[in-house]
This record gives C-alpha cells, sequence and structure tokens, in this order.
C-alpha cells in the first residue's frame, strides 16, 4: 500500500507535466479488470485510497481546469465509490483544460467488446444493418469515443508488455518502455519520453519517402 499511495504522487506530477505541455488527453491505468484477482485486503485497500483520492484532489482537478472522465466498468465498484466517480466527473465536466482519463475495472478487449455489443443491439433492433458495423461506428462506441487516437503510450516498471490496456485506440502508437517504476516517474521521466516519442517517424502504413513528400508540402 506505501507504493500505491507513493503512485498517486506519481499521478499528480504526470497531470502537472501533461497540463503545463499542453498535452489535449491523458490516460492512465489506475485498476485493471484483472486486478480483481489479487488479494482481498489490497483490493479494498486500493478501492478506499481511490475513493480517497478523488474526494481529496477534485478541487486541484477543478481550479486547473481538468476533465476528469473514468473509462471501464464502473459497475462492479460499491455504491459509495459509484456516486463518488459521477459527482467528480459531474463537477469538471465542463472544464477546457487537460481531459484526464482514469481506466479502473478496466480492460482493452472489454473496451472492443462493450462497443460491440452496443452495435450488435442496434443491428438486433434495426437501427442499423450489418454493413453499417464499420471501424467508425465502433470506435463511435468506445470508452473515448470523442478522443484522439493515443499517440504515446508509456510502460514504467521494466515490464515489455501493455497489459490490457487501450487495444484498439494504441493501433499506432509508439511504445516509450522505461524501467523507472511508476512511484518514481517525475517529470523528467516523462519530458525524457516525450523526447523518445519525438524522435520517431510515424508512417502510418506509408514508406518513410511518403511522409516526407507530405512534410515538405
Amino acid at each position: 500500500m506505501f507504493g500505491h499511495k507513493a503512485g498517486v504522487k506519481a499521478v499528480r506530477r504526470a497531470v502537472s507535466t501533461a497540463s503545463q505541455l499542453g498535452i489535449q488527453s491523458l490516460t492512465l491505468f489506475a485498476f485493471s479488470s484483472e486486478n480483481w484477482r489479487r488479494p482481498d485486503k489490497e483490493v479494498s485497500l486500493l478501492m478506499e485510497l481511490f475513493f480517497t483520492v478523488l474526494q481529496r484532489e477534485l478541487k486541484l482537478l477543478d481550479k486547473n481546469q481538468v476533465k476528469l472522465n473514468i473509462i471501464g466498468d464502473i459497475s462492479r465498484f460499491s455504491p459509495r465509490l459509484q456516486k463518488q466517480i459521477a459527482a467528480a466527473q459531474e463537477k469538471t465536466a465542463g472544464n477546457t483544460g487537460l481531459i484526464l482519463n482514469v481506466a479502473a475495472n478496466y480492460g482493452g478487449r472489454w473496451d472492443i467488446l462493450q462497443a460491440a455489443q452496443k452495435l450488435a443491439e442496434k443491428v438486433a433492433t434495426g437501427e442499423i444493418s450489418s454493413s453499417q458495423m464499420t471501424e467508425d461506428a465502433l470506435n463511435e462506441h468506445l470508452c473515448m469515443q470523442n478522443q484522439s487516437e493515443v499517440d504515446l503510450m508509456i510502460r514504467t516498471g521494466g515490464d515489455y508488455r501493455i497489459s490490457n490496456f487501450v487495444l484498439w485506440q494504441a493501433a499506432y502508437a509508439e511504445l516509450v518502455f522505461t524501467d523507472t517504476l511508476w512511484p518514481d516517474f517525475d517529470e523528467q521521466a516523462f519530458r525524457d519520453a516525450l523526447v523518445i516519442f519525438a524522435s520517431r517517424q510515424r508512417r502510418f502504413g506509408l514508406t518513410g519517402s511518403q511522409i516526407e513528400e507530405i512534410r515538405a508540402i
């Protein structure tokens, strides 16, 4: 729990850095749909920490025009926590600064599945035809449907995997892996990752020469 609490400070630093740099959207993985498998005591303490942080940080987020957006299946959370989440999102709904997506009880596969189920229901009721089940239509039902696709995904802690995180949205994301543990992830570590991102050529299926031609226009 000491590590989880230290991680909250890293969240604060990341949000501050993203806001200062004019980043439009920041998504943080707080609790995955697989994390329920952890010991009951740890899960219980994490839920309490989540509730406490929402209460404590809300005024600061609102003051700095941060719009809070909780993504994931929150139905499994306690009514008390669900109420706090709703209140926090409502409080910051009109803010025009950084969009802070906090993934809680979230999984990339779940996100795609729930979007597909919503489309299937529309087909079943005749609202749309099966031919209208396009990538764009699916994207409209994902958790971050009104936001741009992920440009950069940073994985801390020395792990070389994306752990079922925003699978659809990160199709063309640049991946940066760092040995820095999340509680130690500070402004400099964030900026270092952005420098690596800026040094890469993003081609989106094109060749390097095609990208250079486009840039020259």
